[in-house]
C-alpha cells in the first residue's frame, strides 16, 4: 500500500513571476542583450535603521529592532559603533543602528509590499528620485517614518523612525537598473 504525503507547496512570490515573464523578456528586447544571463536582476535589500539617540538611551534600540522585524520579517543585525566620537558621546561599540538584508522570495515579498501598499500610503507622494543611482545600478532612498507599513501598529509607535533602502541590481549602468526598477514598478519623477 503505497501513502501518499502531503508536500508543502511553496508560493511563488507574484513580483519573482512577473519579473521572469514579463519584465525580463522586455528588458532583453529593450537593450538587445544576446543572452538572457546579461539581463539586470534585483540581487539583494538592504534596510537599514539608525538610530543616533540610542547613544544617549539604549531603549531606543530595542524599538527600532521590533520594527525592522515586524516590517521584514526577518531578526536584524544591531550595527555598533566602530569608534568614539566626544562630540555625539559616541563609545566604540555602543548601538546605534539596525540592518536587515533581503534575498530571495523575501526579498520580492518585500519589494511587492513596498511598492503596492506602502509608498501609495505616504501622504503627498509625488514619486522617488531618479538621481539617486550609484554609477553601477544600485538604487538608494530613504523614507521618513515607519507608520506606512501595514504590518505597523500605529498605537505601539513610541517614535517615528526613518529607515535607508538599497536595491542592489545587477545592472552595470544606472540606466540599466532605472529601467528595471521602473518595470518592476517604482514610482520614479517625471524630470
Amino acid at each position: 500500500m503505497t501513502t501518499t504525503e502531503d508536500t508543502p507547496t511553496t508560493v511563488v512570490p507574484r513580483l519573482k513571476t512577473r519579473y521572469a515573464q514579463e519584465i525580463k523578456p522586455a528588458l532583453q528586447q529593450e537593450f538587445e542583450f544576446p543572452n538572457t544571463m546579461l539581463v539586470p536582476g534585483v540581487v539583494k535589500v538592504v534596510v537599514n535603521m539608525g538610530v543616533g539617540e540610542a547613544a544617549r538611551d539604549a531603549k531606543l534600540i530595542e524599538g527600532a529592532v521590533r520594527d525592522l522585524a515586524t516590517i521584514t520579517g526577518q531578526k536584524p543585525l544591531v550595527r555598533k559603533a566602530t569608534k568614539s566620537i566626544a562630540q555625539f558621546k559616541l563609545r566604540e561599540g555602543m548601538p546605534i543602528g539596525a540592518k536587515v538584508t533581503l534575498r530571495g522570495d523575501r526579498m520580492w515579498e518585500f519589494l511587492d509590499r513596498l511598492l503596492t501598499i506602502a509608498l501609495p500610503r505616504i501622504r503627498d507622494f509625488r514619486g522617488l528620485s531618479p538621481k539617486q543611482f550609484d554609477g553601477n545600478g544600485n538604487y538608494t532612498f530613504g523614507l521618513n517614518e515607519q507608520s506606512m507599513f501595514h504590518e505597523i501598529d500605529i498605537d505601539r509607535i513610541d517614535r517615528p523612525r526613518g529607515m535607508d533602502i538599497t536595491v542592489v541590481t545587477t545592472a552595470t549602468t544606472d540606466d540599466q537598473g532605472r529601467a528595471l526598477l521602473r518595470q518592476l514598478g517604482f514610482p520614479f519623477k517625471e524630470n
